[in-house]
């Protein structure tokens, strides 16, 4: 009479064991699962990353020198785009062609819609509605603008428009030059909300 088939203690029935090659095969199908997984997020962050960065938020450079010390040349800047509505002491980016200026230009909202600017150059001092501004953020005095475009000292900024100028006055064309003059909001392409890079310039925007 033969015996029966009793494993060994320690060893799995022959029949439980694994065929040979399994291991590998499912080890295989799981990696190629996992990176199916992670393509797919990847691609999922990006369309996010581009809707989000196509209409609610904008990365424009700085050109120039008009906004020292506040901008240097070649900050990268994050704009807020979307439900934005311009306020006084924003720094915002705009594009409205003027004399040789034909691209997007970073100033300084002084004055929004309803409100008045005078400009009295032998104190340095720009006024708002009758009132002088604190401006903490410039790093001379203003001095008389020897352009003939840029004669004014009074304006009245219609509603719908803005008043902008830059934080470096004896070097930036701005609403005082009289082919840009105040501003139709609609010019406006954002808020600029803080410096990207370089590095050593990372931060919000006062």
């Amino acid at each position: 009479m033969s015996e029966p088939n009793i494993p060994q203690e320690g060893f799995p029935p022959e029949e439980q064991k694994p065929s040979e090659g399994e291991s590998p095969k499912k080890e295989k199908q799981s990696f190629s699962a996992d990176c199916y997984g992670w393509l797919q997020a990847l691609t999922v962050a990006l369309l996010i990353l581009i809707v989000v960065f196509t209409f609610f938020f904008r990365i424009i450079g700085v050109d120039g020198s008009s906004m020292v010390p506040t901008l240097t040349d070649g900050d990268m800047l994050l704009l807020q785009c979307i439900a934005y509505e311009p306020e006084q002491g924003d720094v915002v980016v705009l594009h409205k062609d003027f004399s040789e200026f034909h691209s997007p230009i970073v100033k300084r909202v002084i004055a929004v819609g309803g409100q008045t600017v005078e400009i009295d150059y032998s104190t340095s001092t720009v006024y708002v509605d009758g009132e002088p501004l604190d401006e903490p953020y410039l790093g001379e005095p203003m001095y008389v603008p020897n352009n003939a475009y840029e004669q004014g000292t009074y304006w009245e900024v219609p509603e719908g428009s803005i008043f902008v100028m830059g934080d470096n006055r004896n070097a930036s064309a701005d609403s005082r030059h009289s082919e840009l003059g105040v501003v139709d909001t609609r010019y406006v392409l954002g808020k600029a909300l803080c410096i990207l890079l370089p590095f050593q310039h990372i931060g919000a925007i006062h």
